[in-house]
């Protein structure tokens, strides 16, 4: 089972709802500024392009070889999918949305019919759009 983290935005006729998995993010991880560009994640991608080039500079600067170039490369990916559900998260709060719960369930869909079976008012007002 995985979990997801419940945002919600304007409980009421208009709701949104969105779901956030928690956990590494894979596709963070290989694909960080395009994944965060995909996500409409504006200011993550801005601040993950100033970190790759701040490293860069940093290496170049340095005159570290090829090993410990990989080394930070790695180590800025694996800091990227650790933290990527997080990041959409924060975006979503600055968005407006509220954290309002957290759910289980094998996939997206199963998780989200949790969440609604357990609020049927908010459920007979929504409408979901895709992710």
């Amino acid at each position: 089972m995985r979990l997801y983290s419940v945002f919600l935005r304007r409980p009421g006729p208009d709701a949104d709802l969105q779901l956030v998995k928690q956990g590494f993010s894979w596709p963070a991880f290989f694909f960080s500024v395009l994944w965060a560009l995909w996500g409409r994640l504006w200011w993550v991608a801005a601040g993950l392009v100033a970190a790759n080039i701040a490293s860069s500079a940093v290496i170049i600067g340095l005159g570290v070889g090829p090993i410990g170039q990989a080394a930070v490369s790695f180590g800025l990916a694996l800091a990227v999918g650790y933290l990527g559900n997080d990041l959409k998260g924060w975006t979503l709060d600055r968005r407006g949305f509220a954290e309002s719960g957290v759910v289980s369930g094998r996939n997206r869909d199963e998780a989200l019919r949790r969440y609604l079976d357990e609020r049927p008012e908010l459920a007979e007002t929504m409408t979901l759009e895709p992710v």
